[in-house]
């Protein structure tokens, strides 16, 4: 009937409605459309930007608590606040309560015994180095051979001071 048109491109042919059987447009009504589609443009991106703006926050209400969450975790922060409250009181009414005397002489004690430490491992490195400068083996060897065990080797550290 004439109103499909066909063009072959290679082995590929096209079929359309043949347009030159519709009325053609004046330049009035083409401009009509046209300020048609750029306000149906412009409620869609309002839309689009709407929708965002309302997914956005159902994303924020799923990810929230719901109400009796909320009581829960309120009746369990509850609960915890009272079990500390009780041991605060037990441990504020012990009492075996250490005076600063006795924790002044346990830190001078500590002190001490920390000196005493680091002296005597230096001692200790002085004379293994000493030994060492006419071993003709490794350190490491030496230590397995004669059975040194470091602070290193059990990871140890000297305590910081207080």
């Amino acid at each position: 009937q004439g109103r499909v048109r066909e063009k072959v491109y290679g082995k590929q042919k096209i079929y359309f409605a043949d347009q030159e059987q519709l009325p053609a447009a004046s330049d009035a009504e083409l401009r009509g459309l046209d300020g048609e589609i750029a306000t149906r443009s412009g409620q869609l991106q309002a839309l689009q930007q709407s929708c965002r703006h309302m997914e956005a926050e159902l994303k924020d209400l799923n990810s929230s608590m719901t109400t009796p969450e909320i009581a829960k975790e309120i009746e369990a922060l509850r609960k915890d606040c009272a079990s500390y409250t009780e041991k605060l009181e037990r441990i504020k009414s012990a009492t075996n309560h250490v005076t600063p005397e006795e924790k002044e002489k346990v830190c001078r004690e500590q002190q001490l015994y920390r000196r005493e430490w680091r002296r005597r491992k230096r001692m200790a490195t002085e004379l293994l180095d000493a030994i060492l400068e006419g071993y003709p083996k490794s350190k490491k060897q030496f230590f397995e051979e004669v059975g040194i065990e470091t602070d290193e080797d059990h990871g140890v550290v000297l305590p910081a001071t207080v």
